[in-house]
């Protein structure tokens, strides 16, 4: 693949249009509007788009074992979903009251890593929830925590800091979910945006959406750009393989709030269909403990 095209799946005018993953259970592919608190679902047989959730601002979410969603959401808040009554399982974060959970990725153990935007009382933080229901603060002085993936090895992480410009590997221990010898996997130039959300393709290649540059990336496993999708819009957001055999691809995109500076389908989901495919996401495997609540170290 050198370049490939775009096409709208839905004009739906998100304002931050984010986190899309495939449900292999429903064959659906859910996103978030996040300030408005809004779940999607579109089918791609029916070619069609419905609302599934509406209420506090949702960030990210991740898929559990029994195919409810575990949701991350402001002030630091974590609760299940599923048949569309939600259970919370943490109240909020300390410290973190003005500002919300970001980007989310379930490990090959069923952990789950995910950021927390800068507030007034810290910077950017990463988190990792253990399937005990505890969470751990792993990184403090980041810019903007954003998109993440996993090498086919198993044997390394990838990690978005956005407003840094930059996509880190470290090494990740899959036994004990650590993270170690953060190296810069690339650099991105201030003419193709900033990096957002991430996947990793069944060829071990790491594709990245641009926000403010209209595009998704494709790098190889050394950081080589080997690939570029053009969108319509400006604001791209993040991307996510799906479909029975992982052969399309999806993009969510931001700005329908301001359609007029943003692109005139700015917020609509985008789909396209690739010459490789892509794996399906780890699922997470959080246990609420008796009190249904998680505990922050």
């Amino acid at each position: 693949m050198v370049n490939a095209k775009a096409d709208l799946l839905v004009d739906v005018a998100c304002q931050i249009g984010e986190a899309p993953l495939w449900h292999p259970d429903d064959n659906l592919l859910y996103w978030v509007d996040i300030p408005r608190g809004r779940i999607y679902t579109y089918n791609p047989i029916s070619e069609s788009c419905s609302l599934a959730y509406e209420g506090k601002p949702i960030s990210g979410f991740t898929i559990q074992t029994d195919g409810s969603l575990l949701l991350f959401m402001h002030a630091g808040e974590i609760a299940l979903w599923k048949s569309g009554a939600i259970s919370t399982l943490l109240d909020s974060v300390p410290g973190s009251q003005d500002t919300i959970f970001n980007d989310t990725i379930a490990d090959p153990a069923g952990r789950v890593f995910v950021g927390m935007k800068a507030g007034n009382h810290h910077k950017g933080q990463l988190y990792r929830l253990d399937t005990d229901c505890s969470l751990h603060l792993l990184l403090d002085d980041l810019e903007e925590p954003n998109g993440m993936g996993f090498t086919p090895d198993r044997k390394g992480m990838y990690f978005t800091d956005t407003l840094a410009h930059s996509i880190y590997l470290f090494n990740y221990d899959r036994t004990t979910g650590s993270i170690s010898n953060q190296s810069v996997f690339v650099r991105v130039p201030d003419e193709d945006g900033i990096p957002d959300g991430l996947t990793v393709d069944a060829e071990g290649c790491v594709w990245s959406a641009h926000w403010d540059g209209g595009c998704v990336v494709r790098y190889s496993p050394g950081g080589r750009e080997i690939g570029r999708i053009g969108l319509p819009v400006t604001k791209v957001s993040s991307i996510t393989f799906g479909g029975a055999d992982y052969s399309q691809l999806y993009i969510s995109t931001s700005g329908g709030d301001n359609r007029e500076r943003e692109g005139e389908l700015a917020g609509s989901l985008f789909g396209s269909k690739t010459q490789v495919k892509g794996v399906p996401e780890f699922r997470s495997r959080v246990t609420p403990n008796e009190t249904r609540t998680c505990s922050i170290s």
